[in-house]
């Protein structure tokens, strides 16, 4: 199957061909572990974890690093501020989001590398660019010499002179020019350091991801992602430094993801307006979150609002109940059915009902390999429950008289839909209370006892005591499915 990607540097649609068959590098940055995570810093690693998750789907061997930036002038600050260490603000930090990585199913990135581990690297590839005369120190600083560099600003589409009139640039005597960005900041007193050839300091921001990433993955790896906030400075300055350092092409191809919004203003610390993902949860499940970042195209732009996130709360409400069918029809939790890992063909001679479902299966899987546009990916997934539910209904599945190879053909499809939402990362296991019951033993007890009084008052033909029932239920947003043979309960219209 042949994936489509949008590369940056070339600013088209590519093939997506690997440096090493049937294994892939993949790199994306970070964050800056000075304040706990915003919602912000879950997009990157929600898109790209999904990314791996179909590349490994298609039998790639995926190596996924997410760097750490734990030594930075954002920390030195912010420590202060707190009376506490650099060490220990980053490792609190670095805690915080590594745990909301994990509620939000981020299972994928196999190295987290933080920057201070790394300092051997870093003055080894300072060293070997001044060698090589791209970089000078200066007064206890190193510095790139964007001169030196014939293709800088590649990646931005744009001549360091444009670049230097769009971006804030530091006005420093040390510099040869304004552009020079740092490798190496001498340290102030009560700083951080390192002893270096170039004196007691530590490393800039752009160095770190390079040593860390050739490192990990190599001097030449595939895929480079990461905010579109990142394209410049951080990654035209990254990419200037590895490929002057090298002199091989650093990352294939670069993906950057749009950044989260509220309102026409990005999401982040700098603007005050950053929602903290360990507050948030607090009010909405993680798959919500996690569903939130994969309703549009990775490079759009997403809108942020608790109204969005309640209106994706109610859609989502649609695949739970759909899952309590699928237990009542199996006797076994959706979350138990076995999804293949890997991709395997369509099999032959399918009935009706499964070539609709292997079709369905087919176009998430186009949508997906087009630069992985997740938002249309997840399109299908509401033609799946659709095609189900309605199988389920026509063929009366839940009913005594039903067909026993109805039932076999529908847990079979329920399987393919399990295999594509196993790529999403979503429907992995129960959300608290995601499903109707829940686990609150007094209030399943109560509801038992409501759908007894009903279902008493109907017999007796008291209809009126009966309509009050459900009337009163469903004012408290809780409404009363009738089925064959049972009257079953959820939460929700």
């Amino acid at each position: 199957m042949q994936i489509k990607v949008y590369n940056t540097l070339t600013r088209q649609k590519e093939d997506f061909q690997t440096l090493q068959p049937g294994k892939v590098g993949m790199y994306v940055c970070g964050p800056t572990v000075y304040k706990p995570s915003h919602v912000g810093h879950m997009v990157g690693p929600v898109i790209f974890d999904t990314i791996k998750r179909y590349l490994s789907y298609l039998d790639y061997q995926v190596n996924f690093v997410v760097n750490i930036t734990d030594i930075d002038d954002k920390l030195i600050v912010e420590s202060k501020k707190q009376n506490t260490t650099v060490t220990e603000l980053a490792e609190r930090v670095t805690a915080d989001y590594l745990a909301n990585l994990k509620k939000l199913q981020v299972t994928g990135i196999d190295h987290f590398p933080r920057a201070t581990h790394y300092i051997g690297e870093i003055q080894s590839m300072i060293g070997g660019l001044i060698e090589k005369g791209f970089a000078y120190a200066s007064m206890g600083d190193v510095y790139f010499d964007v001169s030196k560099d014939e293709d800088y600003g590649k990646l931005c589409n744009r001549d360091p002179e444009q670049l230097e009139a769009g971006a804030r640039i530091e006005i420093n005597e040390r510099k040869r020019n304004p552009g020079d960005f740092a490798l190496w900041k001498g340290a102030k007193p009560g700083e951080p350091m390192w002893d270096s050839p170039w004196g007691s300091g530590r490393p800039g921001w752009h160095i770190e991801c390079s040593a860390m990433s050739m490192k990990l993955l190599g001097e030449s790896f595939d895929m480079h992602g990461g905010g579109l906030d990142l394209q410049f400075p951080h990654h035209e300055n990254e990419l200037a430094q590895s490929e002057s350092f090298t002199g091989k092409t650093f990352a294939r191809y670069w993906l950057h993801n749009g950044l989260m919004k509220t309102g026409d203003k990005k999401m982040s610390k700098s603007e005050g307006n950053e929602i903290v993902v360990t507050e948030l949860l607090k009010k909405h499940q993680p798959e919500t979150l996690r569903y939130l970042l994969l309703t549009s195209h990775y490079r759009s732009p997403i809108e942020y609002s608790e109204d969005r996130l309640l209106e994706l709360r109610r859609s989502l409400e649609s695949f739970y109940r759909f899952f309590d069918r699928v237990k009542r029809i199996s006797g076994n939790s959706f979350y138990q059915v076995i999804g293949k890992l890997k991709h395997q063909p369509t099999p032959k001679g399918l009935s009706a009902f499964l070539g609709e479902i292997y079709k369905l299966r087919d176009a998430f899987l186009d949508a997906f390999s087009d630069d992985f546009n997740s938002g249309g990916a997840l399109g299908t997934l509401h033609e799946f429950l659709n095609a189900l539910n309605r199988f389920a209904d026509q063929s009366k599945i839940e009913t005594p008289e039903a067909n026993p190879e109805a039932k076999v053909e529908f847990l079979a499809a329920v399987s393919v839909f399990r295999e594509i939402t196993q790529i999403l990362g979503l429907f992995l296991e129960p959300q608290e209370a995601a499903t109707a019951q829940g686990n609150n033993q007094l209030m399943d007890g109560v509801m038992t006892l409501l759908i007894e009084i009903r279902s008493e008052a109907r017999k007796a033909k008291n209809f009126a005591l009966a309509d009050l029932v459900r009337k009163r239920l469903t004012e408290l947003n809780i409404t009363l499915e009738d089925r064959p043979g049972e009257t079953g309960w959820r939460v929700g219209p």
